[in-house]
């Protein structure tokens, strides 16, 4: 198994998102901040500069964790195709085969059966745009999108088949998706995994403190021959945490850290220890 994680989540500069890789014997990471900045706005000469420090330390980018497809449905949808361009050159400078997307937040009010069309027809043309380019498009259930839960991310997939499938526990727990019918009905097709865990009301833990059932989803996604997963810890960093706990009367909540490093390291060992 490969493991990959969204690094910024330990630090901002990439030399700190190296140390934390390496510390913790990860593969590489999905790329989504770079010193600062989203890594819509990286530039192809910055993209290089990267892949030269993770090729000097043995490291690699898996997946582009773009923000594609993660605006309104009725957005600027030709700007949103330009930004696609970019990243699928800035993919090929990092020699990165992946790139995650979404499928769009809709209009408030608006029925998401009456939204389907437009949904599939602006996919069907990032499908397009991206073919040629050696990158996989890669689509995420994510909360308040079309695809939030597992029937409509079936139907995108139905629809678009050169679309790959990202499965994101935490984020099917926070749309009230029960996470074993959503991997019965999408399981056969996940490409990767984002290894987020959550509690009943949707707080995120680190890997297998909550209900995202990831022992078992990780034994079947290995028994299917999938590869590849990217943590995303997204646990909550406390920087006064250490005063909290000398305060015996101040509750501390239970998965809380005093730095984001603290964070990304706990995330990393509870993931071992499911693998």
């Amino acid at each position: 198994m490969h493991i990959y994680a969204f690094s910024d989540e330990a630090a901002s500069r990439m030399e700190g998102q190296i140390a934390a890789l390496k510390r913790n014997g990860l593969n590489g990471m999905e790329i989504r901040g770079v010193d600062g900045q989203n890594v819509s706005v990286l530039t192809k000469g910055k993209a290089a500069q990267v892949r030269a420090m993770l090729k000097e330390n043995g490291l690699s980018v898996w997946s582009i964790g773009s923000p594609i497809g993660k605006i309104p449905l009725d957005g600027d949808f030709k700007a949103h195709l330009e930004m696609l361009r970019h990243l699928l050159d800035v993919a090929g400078v990092l020699e990165c085969g992946n790139l995650r997307m979404f499928s769009f937040y809709l209009p408030k009010n608006a029925r998401p059966v009456d939204c389907r069309n437009q949904v599939i027809d602006y996919l069907s043309r990032m499908a397009e745009t991206a073919a040629g380019f050696g990158v996989a498009l890669c689509h995420e259930n994510e909360k308040g999108i079309y695809g939030d839960n597992a029937e409509r991310c079936a139907q995108i997939l139905d629809a678009v088949p050169s679309l790959q499938c990202v499965f994101d526990p935490a984020n099917f727990i926070q749309c009230g998706q029960d996470v074993r019918e959503a991997w019965a009905l999408l399981g056969r097709r996940v490409y990767y995994m984002h290894i987020k865990d959550a509690l009943a009301d949707g707080t995120v833990v680190p890997a297998g403190k909550g209900i995202g059932c990831l022992p078992e989803l990780l034994k079947d996604f290995t028994a299917r021959g999938g590869e590849a997963i990217t943590l995303e810890p997204h646990l909550q960093v406390f920087e006064g945490l250490s005063d909290l706990e000398k305060d015996h009367k101040t509750p501390v909540p239970r998965f809380a850290y005093p730095t984001s490093d603290a964070a990304f390291d706990a995330a990393c060992q509870a993931l071992k220890a499911l693998l």
